[in-house]
């Protein structure tokens, strides 16, 4: 380790916080120059889930390949083994850096390891104190998801957390020398025809052949899961392998664990003889199978006929390579023997239950601190208790269901005032506010319930304690959340197969859309009781008990928790709660702390999350199961070699919701949706990640549309921020000379700039860079595909990691070159605060799906205002008219009049109603006209033909009301002129 650079980190362990630290090393590509580099380059690109990262070159072997390229040197030269032992052995890198490393920074290699197909540690050795752990806790957020054979007809699939899966277990080890290479072999058995994998380190590999120092006694594990595909499976059923590095003569504790936790042992030999009673004295749970190799000189037929005959082993148990056998052969045999024992063993087992056995043969569990078992304790306390998610959310996060939803509603209506109708407008704020008041006495009237009480005592306990309650809680809601998900997919299947009842479908959608539950309902929950808190009297002791949340969250977020900033099932900012967060963070940092903002945009499923994830090294949920809702916050420090650089101290990372989600789409408001948090994410950020699927950037378009008339307003305040247009999915290596479609797209950007101008009243900006800054030359990037293969046996595509890792050194360049300074994070909280306050004044254009709609139907407004007008025009001249004959009535003799006067007035709304409904006819045959009309514009405004035609009756109901009035008051009027004519009358005589 002290060879490593890394013998520091084995008192005061490395964490996740300084590896996700951006420096100088994360945007620069400088050759190792020494082994104390290897290790911080492995975990660099361990972090962006990089397949080469084990890969690394020492500095011996670049003057090594110098030293060959020299044509002076003598030819028996070559003829010399080069010098391995300055050399470190990739095992060794992987064992120093899970030493020197913190249990969160292990469980996050563990994971990034299993996602590259990497091995990783079931047993590792620790050399000073001559004791292994079992790596449970590394490992347990390794989620994988397979279809075994069982399931390939229905297209089913199984998603579960590894450690909890119970699986049949294959272990290899080797006995002495061997000329076999157990790795090599094992990478083979578990790779298909098609696609060679190293799972395993082996020595014919880079650095492999170097001696391994510390790492001998480390037992690696990794998993076979099908994909439901007879022709690619190479086992139909999931199956778990373990491999033990060393002979088990030395690590006869390792060795045991193995044969008790085990369906079959291979035991990898040449020879036997010294070491029969190894062998023989274990107790084995499972079979037990010898691989020789007959070629090799210290094989012995005896020694392997007298083992047979003391362990009870068959021909069936040996497994031997002749010479005339190839690879091929030895590895069919392999399969075939795996293949029996898989289908036929009922010895399974998790790794949880192996914690166990491991226990009772004196190996650590990295579980069994005391931290890790309260934090755990306090999780369970909590998600134990959860039958029913939907009735669990109503009971004990009260306050952010519906009522939450209302008070959404009601504050944009206090700006937007739609409903607002003929009334007072201040009345009218004033009920609003009302309203509000009384939601917030709804939400005060709730008692703290248990699970929140025993929520907010967890995470206000110190530091590592907090972090792995937290952990088991986001694993104990996954793991409760999936199996509810399952269940309930399950439902809509046979549902939707057997019943074309509408009503029931749409019953188990929504309840599969309200079936999520994660840590972010709880932040959510705490945010509301703080905010409702507000609303109670400063000197209220319910008030002051709750003062201490905003410092609690801020905390969290400073030590790299995301934190939701806008909530996805109200579509709103609880403002308060964000603002006094931030308010704490600044108090937390050192003074005029400087942030710059990278946020990701784009239509869901496009791998936003994962982006983000691969790009940083940090952890946003990707599940399928359970896609991102809103908008979460995290925090990523600033190393101080790169401040001056980026001119800043903290990068904030913003991950959105899918925009034209499907789940949202039968929504009335989805447009509003959708365009309120581009708009929102993009005013906030100083780099915009446009993030689409493959090369057709025409998804976003209505998206962009909309952004682009929020920046025509934005531009005013001096924000200008950077675009970048991220094309996923793109392998083709001349995609990027494809200019013809990026002058496409800006045309397109262009003239969408340019109508979005035009009705902002802003036609100084013709192109899309005059709001944002975006260059097609440089604003592209193209992507290759996630995975390399077929999952879920497929790692992760080398030229993804190493095209992000481009993307990633591309925005830092363009965050270090913004003109504008960076906000500090009071500056930040005052911009969301303008910000949101601005997004809820809006109340047109972001009802639109895009500006083209948008000014068809200002078009058709427009028209409709004409109509309307003459409308009012004819029925004000014929009241007109008529108030004179009604003001005339008994003084002129009129034709077909009545003499009384209540019979005239009867007479005369009949006559109203007739011109009244000729008029109403002719609005509606104008609108029916209207959508004829062959512009090319009328088709978007096809959905709003009935919002017209109910226009046209509301409008013919109010003029008939309007109408009536005025003749029942001209009428009123003559009547009492009369009544006084005739006093005057009286009065003369």
């Amino acid at each position: 380790m002290e060879d490593m650079d890394i013998e520091h980190y084995y008192g005061e362990k490395l964490s996740l916080g300084r590896i996700l630290e951006i420096d100088k090393k994360t945007i620069t590509d400088q050759p190792v120059k020494s082994n104390s580099d290897v290790p911080l380059c492995f975990l660099k690109k361990l972090m962006m889930v990089n397949v080469t990262a084990r890969n690394v070159k020492s500095v011996c072997e670049s003057d090594s390949d110098d030293k060959s390229r020299d044509s002076n040197l003598d030819l028996d030269d070559l003829f010399e083994s080069p010098n391995t032992g300055s050399k470190l052995n990739p095992l060794d890198i992987i064992t120093g850096l899970f030493l020197g490393s913190d249990v969160f920074v292990q469980q996050e290699m563990a994971l990034k390891m299993s996602m590259c197909q990497f091995s990783v540690p079931l047993l590792l050795p620790n050399h000073d104190t001559n004791k292994c752990t079992l790596m449970l806790w590394a490992m347990r957020d390794i989620v994988k998801k397979y279809r075994p054979q069982s399931l390939s007809n229905s297209k089913g699939f199984i998603e579960d957390r590894i450690v909890l899966s119970k699986l049949p277990m294959i272990s290899f080890v080797r006995l002495g020398e061997c000329s076999l290479s157990k790795s090599e072999i094992l990478n083979k058995l578990l790779s298909n025809s098609q696609q060679y994998h190293d799972t395993f380190v082996h020595r014919n590999m880079e650095c492999g052949d170097s001696p391994k120092t510390i790492s001998n006694g480390m037992t690696e594990m990794t998993w076979y899961l099908p994909c439901g595909n007879p022709n690619i499976d190479i086992f139909s059923e999931p199956v778990a392998v373990a491999n033990l590095r060393g002979d088990i003569a030395s690590f006869v504790t390792q060795y045991s664990f193995l044969c008790q936790t085990s369906a079959a042992v291979f035991v990898f030999f040449d020879h036997l003889d010294a070491k029969i009673s190894l062998l023989t004295n274990q107790k084995h749970n499972g079979q037990i199978f010898l691989v020789g190799n007959y070629e090799s000189k210290h094989f012995s037929k005896n020694a392997r006929k007298n083992l047979a005959a003391e362990m009870g082993l068959t021909k069936y148990n040996i497994i031997i390579k002749l010479k005339e056998k190839n690879d091929a052969v030895l590895l069919n045999d392999l399969r075939k023997t795996i293949t029996d024992v898989v289908e036929n063993t009922r010895m399974k087992m998790t790794i949880e239950q192996m914690a166990d056995i491991a226990r009772q043969l004196g190996i650590l569990v990295d579980e069994d601190s005391r931290e890790c078992q309260t934090a755990r304790t306090n999780a369970e306390a909590i998600t134990e208790e959860i039958q029913d998610i939907l009735k669990y959310k109503e009971d004990q996060l009260p306050r952010q269901g519906q009522i939450w939803k209302e008070l959404t509603c009601l504050e944009k209506e206090e700006f937007r005032l739609r409903n607002v109708g003929s009334g007072n407008i201040e009345d009218y704020k004033s009920e609003l506010q009302l309203k509000k008041q009384g939601m917030r006495k709804k939400q005060n009237k709730y008692d703290m319930s248990t699970a929140m009480t025993c929520f907010i005592k967890a995470i206000s306990s110190p530091g590592t304690e907090r972090f792995y309650f937290l952990k088991w809680m986001r694993m104990n809601l996954d793991n409760l959340s999936r199996i509810k998900l399952s269940e309930l997919r399950e439902k809509y299947k046979e549902i939707c197969k057997n019943s074309e009842n509408k009503e029931e479908i749409n019953k188990i959608d929504r309840q599969i859309s309200n079936s999520s539950l994660g840590t972010e309902h709880f932040f959510r929950e705490m945010g509301q009781i703080y905010e409702a808190s507000l609303s109670l009297p400063k000197t209220d002791r319910a008030r002051k008990q709750l003062q201490h949340l905003p410092k609690l969250c801020a905390e969290l977020l400073l030590d790299g928790f995301p934190l939701e900033l806008v909530d996805g099932d109200a579509s709103n900012i609880p403002l308060r709660w964000v603002c006094d967060v931030l308010s704490q963070l600044s108090d937390l940092v050192s003074p005029n702390r400087k942030i710059r903002v990278v946020t990701v945009l784009g239509v869901q499923s496009t791998g936003k999350s994962t982006l983000l994830n691969t790009m940083f090294g940090v952890q946003f949920a990707v599940s399928s199961g359970r896609c991102t809702r809103g908008a979460f916050m995290l925090l990523i420090k600033i190393n101080e070699d790169m401040k001056k650089v980026l001119n800043c101290d903290f990068m904030l990372i913003i991950d959105t919701e899918g925009l034209k989600s499907p789940e949202l789409a039968q929504l009335d408001n989805s447009y509003e949706h959708d365009n309120e948090l581009a708009t929102l994410v993009v005013g906030l950020s100083d780099v915009t990640v446009v993030n689409v699927a493959m090369e057709n950037s025409t998804e976003m378009k209505d998206i962009l549309q909309i952004v682009v008339h929020a920046f025509l307003r934005m531009k005013e305040v001096g924000k200008k921020p950077k675009c970048v247009f991220v094309h996923q999915n793109v392998s083709d290596v001349s995609a990027h000379k494809n200019s013809r479609d990026r002058k496409l797209l800006l045309e397109q950007l262009n003239e969408m700039t340019k109508a979005a101008a035009k009705m902002e009243k802003k036609e100084e900006n013709k192109s899309f860079t005059d709001v944002m800054e975006y260059s097609p030359d440089t604003g592209n990037w193209y992507i290759p595909g996630l995975w390399n293969g077929n999952p879920p046996m497929a790692p992760v595509n080398a030229g993804y990691s190493e095209a992000v890792y481009e993307l990633k050194k591309n925005i830092i360049q363009l965050l270090g070159n913004c003109e504008s300074s960076a906000n500090d994070v009071m500056e930040f909280k005052e911009w969301v605060t303008s910000l949101w306050t601005a997004v809820k004044h809006e109340n047109f254009i972001f009802s639109f799906r895009n500006s083209l709609v948008a000014d068809a139907y200002m078009r058709l407004c427009t028209e409709f205002n004409k109509w309307e007008w003459e409308f009012r025009k004819e029925m004000y001249t014929w009241v007109t008219n008529v108030e004179t004959r009604i003001s005339n009535f008994g003084k002129v003799a009129v034709k077909f009049e009545s003499s009384d006067m209540r019979d005239f007035l009867a007479c005369l709304k009949i006559e109203a109603t007739t011109v009244l409904s000729t008029w109403e006819k002719k609005l509606l045959d104008n609108l029916t006209q209207y959508f004829k009309q062959t512009e090319g514009h009328v088709y978007l405004v096809e959905g709003y033909k009935e919002e017209f035609a109910n226009s046209a009756k509301s409008l013919r109901r109010e003029m008939e009301r309007s109408v009536f009035n005025q003749l029942t008051v001209a009428a009123e009027i003559r009547e009492k002129r009369a009544e006084i004519e005739k006093i005057k009358e009286n009065h003369t005589l």
